[in-house]
């Protein structure tokens, strides 16, 4: 990303889920990076992986619906969720300079 080129940060509470936040950078439409606040460090790693680079209806469509065991959400849910109130402009964002210059907070 070009230095200088704002992108968006969004914070999640995480509900139903291990993790208990999520922290996802935004830049034109596209998930750059994704942070999980607690959980499964493997899956939310997977998760971040898989994500980057996809368009926000990507993601929401890839991951809406997917249940953890008896659970009714799952991390990847959770994340969907965050990325359906962002996009309903539900959700606030800070800015952000660069990406290598963001640093989430801890939800």
């Amino acid at each position: 990303m070009a230095q200088g080129i704002q992108s968006e940060v969004i914070q999640y509470n995480a509900v139903g889920v291990c993790a208990q936040g999520i922290a996802i950078q935004i830049f034109d439409g596209i998930v750059q990076d994704v942070q999980f606040y607690g959980g499964c460090n493997g899956n939310q790693k997977g998760i971040t992986a898989l994500v980057k680079g996809l368009t926000i209806d990507d993601v929401i469509s890839k991951l809406s619906g997917i249940r953890c065991g008896n659970k009714d959400t799952s991390c990847p849910d959770q994340l969907a969720k965050a990325l359906i109130l962002y996009k309903n402009k539900r959700l606030e964002f800070k800015q952000s300079q660069s990406e290598q210059e963001h640093q989430p907070e801890e939800v």
